[in-house]
């Protein structure tokens, strides 16, 4: 679902960000993504994203070398791509239940076929009381949970997630994990990049440690 060859990032004339990572994430994985600050982790997310290009290498996705497809094709692959940022990116003058619903009218799906399905998972999220609240309204926890809520409604074929727990009390991000992991059940695959030791050693996932811009594989966690 996932692989990078070779791939190197810098941006302009600065140094290399990540160096020469090969990775290969199959359909339907599961992998935490750690590392210190500053280690790339959230650059290595944007490759995926496609929001950067390499500066060498390759970036496939779901089978397709990115490198050949036009600017409309890797808009179109980014639908099928579920993303929470720690910026959130959520949109000012729209309604929580517009924010997190945006995607759906984007693809042209009809309200009737998911509007309850999508109250039902803003409730699960816990801003079913915030429905038609404006974000600059929200506190930080609730603004990243609308934007898990975004990422998730059109169940993507892969989420990345930039510290999806940072900003919520350990009952919510327990809460979000089991979502994500529910839909991991059902085949997406999910990438997470987080600091928070709790999380990747509560869950039986793969974790991938990234440091100096390079990548490695590690099942427990490290000392």
């Amino acid at each position: 679902m996932i692989r990078l060859q070779n791939v190197t990032l810098r941006y302009q004339q600065g140094p290399d960000i990540l160096r020469d990572i090969n990775l290969d994430i199959p359909q339907g994985a599961f992998r935490f993504l750690t590392g210190p600050s500053g280690a790339g982790k959230t650059s290595l997310l944007k490759l995926i994203f496609l929001a950067h290009r390499p500066s060498r290498g390759q970036v496939f996705l779901m089978g397709q070398d990115t490198a050949q497809q036009s600017r409309k094709s890797r808009a179109l692959m980014r639908r099928h791509i579920g993303v929470v940022f720690q910026d959130f990116r959520l949109i000012d003058h729209l309604t929580v239940y517009d924010n997190i619903t945006l995607p759906l009218r984007i693809a042209g799906e009809k309200q009737n076929r998911w509007h309850d399905n999508a109250v039902e998972l803003i409730n699960w999220v816990g801003l079913g009381d915030r429905l038609d609240a404006l974000p600059t309204t929200l506190s930080g926890g609730e603004q990243q949970r609308a934007a898990i809520a975004r990422a998730v409604i059109t169940r993507p074929r892969i989420i990345i997630a930039d510290e999806p727990t940072g900003n919520v009390d350990p009952e919510i991000g327990a809460r979000l994990l089991r979502l994500l992991v529910e839909l991991n059940k059902m085949g997406t695959t999910i990438v997470i990049a987080t600091h928070d030791r709790q999380l990747w050693e509560g869950f039986d996932f793969p974790r991938l440690h990234l440091d100096k811009g390079q990548i490695g594989l590690v099942k427990e966690a490290m000392v």
